[in-house]
Formats: structure tokens, C-alpha cells, sequence
């Protein structure tokens, strides 16, 4: 088929091609200005992306030492309290009326305090005194003693401690 094209119609179709350029290099116009502000936008919101991160890798470091440190401050928090209700136990073991502490004097100074008979047994040998030594009462002065080891008794009337061990008497012209 053959058409026959008139210069009008020439001239129509021109400026529908040139209306249309304009309308795609109008359209490419706004395409990368819209792309600018989108790739402008893109790199802020990766920057405040890679600070918040940032932010909360260091939050998450503090966190992690101050949980350390809770933890650390717990466990003493804890040893304390157990060492306060072992305190307040002695206390109330030693305020008990038949409760009794043993003393190793040595030549009439207090050398050691002991909370039972054994524990006293079994260390005075290493201040020097004789491990198979027969503690008894003493038959001279306390400060004539090289080694005494005395009973205390807790005493509440007094709330103190008196001594239970005391020197026995020597025979004044043959009485006692």
C-alpha cells in the first residue's frame, strides 16, 4: 500500500516528534532529579544507620561491663552477707552462758585466744609450747608459767568473761 504524505501532514508529525523528545528529556529531567534526592537520601539514611549502630554497639559494651560489674558487685554483696551471718552466729554462740574461750598465756601475757579446748590442742605447739604438755591448774603464779592454758566462762550477769582456771592454793604449814 502506497500513502501518500502531504507536507501538513509532514509538519504534524514533526512536531508530535518533537513534543514528544520534549516530553521524554522532560520526563529524563525529573527522572534524575528524583534519583539525586533518593541517592541523597539513600547516604543519609546510611549514616544515621551506621551511627545508630555504632551507637548501640557502644551501648551494648557498657551494658556488658556494667553487668560484669553488677555481677562482681553481687558476689561480694553475698560473701559479705555470709561472713555477717557468720559473725552474728559467733556472737550469739559467745554470749552463751556456758560458752567458754580458751587463752594461752605465756608467762602471764595472753598469747592466743581459742574457741574450743581442741583448736588450743592442737596449735599451741607451734608458739612453742610443748605439744604433749598436761594443761591443768597451775601450782604457781600465772607469770611463773612458762605455758597456762585458761578457760574463760562467759559470764552474763557480768556480760563478760571470767577466768575458770585459777592457781591451786599451796599448804600453808601443812594445811590446805
Amino acid at each position: 500500500m502506497i500513502r501518500i504524505v502531504t507536507k501538513k501532514r509532514l509538519a504534524l508529525l514533526e512536531a508530535d516528534t518533537r513534543a514528544a523528545f520534549e516530553r521524554a528529556r522532560q520526563a529524563a529531567e525529573a527522572a534524575g532529579k528524583a534519583s539525586a534526592r533518593h541517592a541523597v537520601e539513600l547516604f543519609d539514611v546510611t549514616g544515621r544507620a551506621e551511627r545508630a549502630e555504632s551507637a548501640a554497639a557502644e551501648a551494648g559494651a557498657l551494658l556488658s561491663g556494667a553487668l560484669e560489674e553488677l555481677g562482681a558487685a553481687e558476689e561480694e554483696l553475698l560473701l559479705k552477707d555470709i561472713e555477717r551471718r557468720r559473725l552474728r552466729e559467733e556472737l550469739v554462740e559467745a554470749l552463751l552462758p556456758t560458752r567458754q574461750v580458751f587463752v594461752l598465756v605465756h608467762y602471764g601475757t595472753p598469747w592466743m585466744v581459742y574457741h574450743s579446748r581442741e583448736d588450743a590442742y592442737a596449735d599451741t605447739a607451734t608458739h612453742g609450747a610443748p605439744a604433749d604438755a598436761a594443761w591443768g591448774p597451775v601450782r604457781t603464779f600465772w607469770a611463773d608459767a612458762e605455758w597456762l592454758l585458761s578457760a574463760f566462762t562467759y559470764d552474763p550477769a557480768a556480760r563478760g568473761f571470767r577466768g575458770s582456771l585459777t592457781p591451786v592454793a599451796e599448804p600453808v604449814g601443812g594445811t590446805a
